[in-house]
């Protein structure tokens, strides 16, 4: 049996994850967590009678708690609740899905705690990527990355010897508006970004992929997973999204991981590594595929591919400004506040003026995402 805490299980992730367990009898959830939803989470928790619930608002934690009185179940909130669910006893591995730097924290508290991590909150790398990799290795925890596209990199290098990978070819759909010019980005509507053309995800993240800003926060995660340069990680653009991502070795000998757009693939690897289990699904059939496509990413229409690279090579506290720029700007977006090409404003600005931190510290990567929604407030409230 193993046993498994996960930080949000209400989002997109997190309800795949437990569709996994919920298909697999050696799977245990001894811990979920959850921003708000405290419907959904109730729904989980009867279904699947976790230890120990965090409720991250406090408000919504002490209604939980009143909706769920007939069940004996400790419910916890706030930021203390989070690192409790992520370091919790019973504990094997923890699948972190929250999105945001939220993650950062419990993640951390996990892996001090000894907990396998199957990192789905690319965030936590991307801004303190010098901290959690270094701490994993001290306390010999696993990082399992659930990204589709880390995943498929993983899986290609399992077996092989990391040090004759030549590059990292990191594949992209190219997001709902790949081809179009900057002319037809400045009007595009909250609706029609979020409607990627062959993944289903949350809100953020899909914003994130029509802006390719998405594309960046994975090559700044690479970049730490898999211990590479920012020279060796090429993005390709192949908008059939059937190759997850590939490897160049040194001898030019090329692996890709192939699979149909199912979240639940790379979900499952990380939590049975290194066993595969059948999965229910499509099946990928050659015969109707037609062929498969690759394109060079845009990079001056799509500007936040180009950012992050710029974010990741300056280093420091620089993803941190680039990820917090983002983060903001996506909200505002979604809000309808500004336009969808004012978020290329918004992380430019920010990575102009946001003052650089070359070796932050969790406190000081958290002061510099402050500074930075200070900034934007400043020039765009």
């Amino acid at each position: 049996m193993k046993n498994i805490s996960i930080l949000g299980s209400t989002g997109s992730i997190g309800t795949q994850t437990l569709d996994i367990v919920s298909k697999n009898n050696d799977l245990k959830v001894v811990a979920l967590a959850a921003y708000g939803s405290i419907e959904l989470l109730e729904k989980q928790i009867r279904e699947f009678k976790p230890e120990l619930v965090c409720v991250y608002d406090e408000r919504k934690a002490k209604e939980l708690c009143q909706n769920i009185s007939d069940l004996s179940i400790k419910v916890v909130s706030g930021m203390d609740g989070l690192m409790e669910v992520a370091s919790i006893d019973s504990a094997d591995i923890v699948v972190t899905a929250i999105v945001g730097m939220i993650g950062i924290r419990p993640t951390m508290a996990a892996i001090k705690a000894g907990k396998d991590i199957a990192l789905a909150n690319k965030e936590t790398l991307v801004t303190a990527g010098h901290i959690i990799i270094p701490a994993a290795k001290e306390y010999n925890v696993k990082i399992l990355p659930v990204d589709s596209e880390h995943s498929a990199i993983f899986q290609c290098l399992n077996g092989e010897n990391q040090r004759e990978v030549d590059k990292i070819l990191l594949t992209a759909s190219g997001g709902p508006f790949r081809g179009k010019t900057k002319d037809e980005l400045k009007n595009v509507t909250v609706e029609a970004a979020l409607k990627h053309p062959n993944w289903a995800m949350g809100r953020k993240i899909t914003i994130d992929s029509a802006t390719m800003v998405n594309k960046g926060l994975e090559v700044i995660e690479a970049k730490w997973l898999f211990g590479v340069d920012f020279s060796q990680i090429q993005v390709v653009v192949q908008p059939q999204s059937l190759i997850h991502s590939m490897i160049q070795f040194k001898d030019g000998a090329v692996m890709a991981q192939l699979g149909t757009p199912d979240m639940r693939l790379p979900i499952q690897y990380a939590i049975y590594y290194p066993e595969r289990r059948y999965l229910d699904g499509q099946r990928v059939d050659f015969s109707k595929i037609g062929q498969i496509t690759f394109e060079d990413p845009d990079m001056e229409n799509f500007k936040g591919l180009k950012y992050a690279y710029e974010a990741g090579k300056c280093g420091g506290s620089m993803p941190t400004v680039f990820n917090a720029a983002n983060e903001r700007a996506v909200a505002m977006f979604l809000d309808r506040k500004i336009k969808f090409l004012d978020i290329y404003e918004i992380i430019e600005e920010s990575i102009k003026n946001v003052k650089l931190v070359k070796e932050p510290s969790i406190e000081e990567i958290l002061d510099v995402e402050k500074a930075t929604y200070e900034f934007i407030e400043s020039r765009w409230s």
